[in-house]
């Protein structure tokens, strides 16, 4: 994900224990780096830095962190074999993998997110890069917080829901169907649009890939007679894994998107890392239009652009969804998309690893429905098929 370094972090909880970092890397010099950069920090405290996987594991107990920083290759135990030895003795980490940009680290990431890590972030190819350098710190420091705030608030059970789920976690959300809970606080929920929706718009950043496949496995109905679009916060190389892992999950067509194609039913429209996704319509029919513009709302790509263009395309007739995610994006697009006459769900608290994007949505009031995941594809299939009830 691209962020622009003046973007505002999460708020910084006062007369808090700082949140518990442990650094798992065996470079030194990203050990020492990522440290200073960490300890500068008024609300987080580096409590280990680590060479092995092996270190890590054998030293949880003792450090008891909230939050772990892992790197996927080091010696005699790399990231991705550590990842489940540590969720086994600590089933509440919380874990960030962190990887070089290449073809072979996301697949990688990939598998750590379906065995129970949080996130990940791409680390910089040399660190003498200050642009690169910094964007990463930043990054890491709000996933940090953001992630860090579950941690925060479990702890005080009265002020919200639970941990971030692990990836069994979310598997026993998903198949308690009757039992998913609503989101906690009251939002207005709006009637769903009149007209019936030609396309099916997504937004999505923390959490997301998870929660995507999920839904599109559930959606053919929906993709074979309309197009699907979706912007997921990610940078390259990672936007063209996840497109080949939407494609196996819904056994339809996805891919990155490419500038100047034309939108059709059948298919699942993916934005490419480092580029926004929009539409126009040339003539009868709408085309995707990619662009190397600044970041919105400090990401790129960023879901309002796509919301916001598409009421161009296709008025009110548009179903928006936005998943798990940090920030607000995707909020003023569906204020569009609403004012023009579509609709947008949100996905609810409990079944979000953030409930950022989709709790601004429900909390601007612009939402017909804020679901748990698990009752997602379902309303859509029934949406998509003209039945509003």
């Amino acid at each position: 994900m691209s962020v622009a370094l003046t973007s505002p972090a999460a708020p910084r909880p006062v007369q808090q224990e700082p949140l518990r970092v442990m650094l798992v890397d065996d470079s030194i010099v990203i050990r020492g780096m990522i440290s200073r950069w960490l300890g500068s920090e008024p609300d987080i405290v580096v409590a280990a830095a680590l060479r092995t996987g092996r270190e890590a594991v054998n030293q949880l107990e003792r450090i008891n962190p909230d939050i772990a920083v892992l790197d996927i290759e080091m010696p005699e135990l790399d990231g991705i074999s550590a990842l489940p030895l540590l969720l086994a003795k600590k089933r509440n980490l919380i874990v960030i993998m962190a990887s070089t940009l290449t073809r072979r680290n996301a697949e990688i990431s990939f598998k750590a997110l379906s065995l129970g890590a949080s996130d990940y972030i791409p680390k910089p190819e040399s660190t003498r890069e200050a642009g690169a350098a910094e964007t990463f710190r930043h990054d890491l420091v709000r996933k940090i917080r953001h992630l860090g705030a579950k941690v925060r608030r479990a702890s005080h059970p009265t002020a919200a829901p639970s941990l971030v789920p692990s990836a069994d976690r979310m598997r026993e959300i998903v198949a308690r169907a009757p039992m998913a809970a609503p989101a906690v606080a009251p939002v207005v929920r709006r009637n769903f649009s009149t007209q019936n929706p030609r396309v099916l718009l997504i937004g999505s950043s923390t959490g997301g890939p998870q929660a995507l496949m999920s839904v599109v496995a559930e959606i053919a109905p929906v993709i074979d007679r309309f197009p699907v679009l979706i912007t997921q916060h990610m940078p390259p190389t990672f936007t063209t894994i996840l497109a080949e892992h939407l494609a196996r999950s819904s056994n339809r067509p996805a891919r990155e998107a490419v500038d100047g194609e034309a939108v059709k039913a059948g298919h699942i429209y993916l934005a490419p890392g480092g580029r926004h996704m929009r539409v126009v319509r040339h003539g009868t029919e709408p085309v995707i239009v990619l662009d190397d513009g600044p970041p919105v709302n400090f990401c790129k790509p960023a879901v309002d652009p796509l919301f916001a263009s598409a009421v161009e395309v296709w008025q009110g007739s548009i179903l928006a969804l936005i998943l798990t995610g940090m920030g607000s994006d995707g909020m003023r697009g569906g204020k569009d998309i609403v004012a023009a006459g579509g609709s947008v769900i949100a996905q609810d608290e409990a079944t979000s690893v953030v409930w950022g994007m989709p709790g601004a949505a429900a909390h601007a009031g612009i939402c017909s429905a804020v679901l748990p995941l698990n009752q997602i594809a379902p309303k859509l299939v029934k949406l998509f098929s003209g039945d509003r009830s």
